[in-house]
């Protein structure tokens, strides 16, 4: 196919494949004149995987690069290529939220709930150190025993996570791996935190008395149309 076609197949603009080619995240299409280039489906795959890690994992052209890398060497273990895409995707934060010793607590936290866990991740993980950021800022304003369910929200966790694999089992090309995590830990976040707030407005009723009202109708009057 021409690029033009590529472009419609994809929504990609032309101007874009040509960029993510020069930057390496695209193989060129075979040249059949100075001037002309045919692709092929596995373009069409490839522009697909980074459309996703762009658009929905927010990963930089530069990260999608490594990814891309990761994907492209037969030797890299499942494994190893689905960390590479999901260790990337995990907010960063820098310096400290609090100056009285609450984030070097919480790493501790994290580092113990790991082991007691027998997780097989590093505590300097990505994901390890965004918990131990999370549980400083409860601290911060006054919510240190927020930590007390640390151990039913890792319970849940370990539930999705499962739940999560299941589903990326079903891909069986190494880039459909990659693009089901990129999508699957972005909207799947949105997913299990729309659930969660669904949950909560049950377990609110349920304990607190409620007359089985649903939370939330305020705005259905002008404001919610």
């Amino acid at each position: 196919m021409r690029i033009g076609e590529l472009s419609r197949r994809t929504g990609v603009s032309v101007p874009t494949i040509k960029f993510y080619v020069r930057e390496g995240l695209l193989p060129a299409g075979r040249l059949t004149s100075p001037n002309q280039a045919t692709y092929e489906e596995t373009h069409v795959r490839r522009l697909r995987l980074i459309r996703a890690l762009i658009d929905v994992g927010g990963l930089s052209v530069a990260a999608v690069r490594e990814v891309i890398a990761a994907v492209d060497d037969p030797g890299r273990p499942v494994h190893d290529l689905l960390g590479e895409a999901a260790v990337r995707m995990v907010p960063r934060y820098g310096g400290e939220p609090a100056e009285d010793g609450r984030l070097a607590e919480a790493r501790e936290r994290v580092t113990e709930l790991i082991r007691e866990r027998d997780w097989r991740v590093f505590p300097g993980n990505p994901a390890a150190e965004a918990l131990a950021v999370a549980l400083a800022a409860l601290g911060s304003v006054g919510h240190e025993r927020f930590g007390e369910v640390l151990g039913a929200y890792a319970d849940a966790a370990e539930r999705v996570a499962r739940a999560d694999l299941a589903y990326v089992a079903h891909h069986v090309a190494r880039e459909e791996l990659v693009e089901s995590v990129a999508v699957g830990t972005v909207l799947g976040d949105a997913l299990f935190a729309a659930l969660r707030r669904l949950a909560q407005i049950d377990a609110s009723d349920r304990v607190f008395g409620g007359k089985g009202e649903e939370i939330g109708d305020e705005g259905e009057g002008e404001g919610g149309k």
